[in-house]
Order: structure tokens, then C-alpha cells, then sequence
């Protein structure tokens, strides 16, 4: 799949996001190893810390669908409306649930807007550089 459709999705479940309070919608649209693609979300609440973000709601339906193999996820953000002009790159917390399934070397992250152009690829690696994973708790 050629990421700017990938994109394309994002900014299509980007839609879907539900942010009464900050107003900023992001998309994730997630790939797996086998060609098939799960959208994301993000989802508000007035409690705020049940908030989750459209990279964990992607990879949460994946794997509650029995898919934890993975080759890259397309993420776009912004305020409310239609047009995202600048990249949105991953929080902290989904860069570590994103490393959980994948590896970090191989996994693409690609962060979009509205124009192809500004379409950025970063290896996960290069947006958590020490990141701790399940080889970390493997005892030898």
C-alpha cells in the first residue's frame, strides 16, 4: 500500500474523533503485515485521564481482532476542521505502546497533512531511541 493512501485514511477516521474539550482531532490509520488496515480515533472524556489517542485505538482494535503484526502507522492531527497543515507526531505513551508490538528498526511511522508533500517517514527507533520493550524483560 503506497503511504499516501494510508494517509488518506487517517484523515479519514480523523473524522470520527471525538474532542469536545481540546478541539484537536488526530487519525491513525495502522497497517499490518498482511495488507489489511485499522482506523483510529481520538476519544475525549470529561475526566480526562480516560482519554485515548488514535494510534492506541488503532492498535487496540487490531489486536482485539487477533492482527499484532504490524508495518507502519499513518498519523495526522490538528485543530478542528477539515485541513491539516503540519505533522503530528505520536505522544510518548503510544510511542511505547506502538514498540510493545513491533520492531522499532523496521516499523515506519509516517506522520501527514492535507499535502503529499509534507508527508514525513520516521523508523519508530528514531522517535524512541532507548525505548523499552518485551526483549527488555526476557531474563538470559
Amino acid at each position: 500500500m503506497e503511504y499516501k493512501e494510508l494517509v488518506d485514511i487517517a484523515l479519514e477516521a480523523r473524522k470520527m474523533a471525538y474532542v469536545p474539550y481540546s478541539h484537536f482531532k488526530v487519525g491513525a490509520a495502522l497497517l499490518t503485515k498482511n495488507g489489511k488496515v485499522y482506523k483510529g480515533c481520538n476519544i475525549e472524556n470529561a475526566a480526562y485521564s480516560p482519554v485515548n489517542c488514535a494510534e492506541r485505538t488503532a492498535i487496540f482494535k487490531a489486536v482485539s481482532e487477533g492482527d499484532k503484526e504490524f508495518s507502519a502507522i499513518a498519523i495526522v492531527g490538528g485543530s478542528e476542521g477539515d485541513t491539516v497543515l503540519s505533522i503530528c507526531p505520536p505522544c510518548g505513551v503510544c510511542r511505547q505502546v506502538i514498540n510493545e508490538f513491533v520492531d522499532a528498526d523496521e516499523f515506519d511511522v509516517i506522520l501527514g497533512t492535507n499535502n503529499p508533500k509534507d508527508m514525513k517517514v520516521f523508523k519508530l527507533r528514531e522517535l524512541l531511541p532507548l525505548g523499552f520493550g518485551p526483549k527488555n524483560l526476557k531474563v538470559k
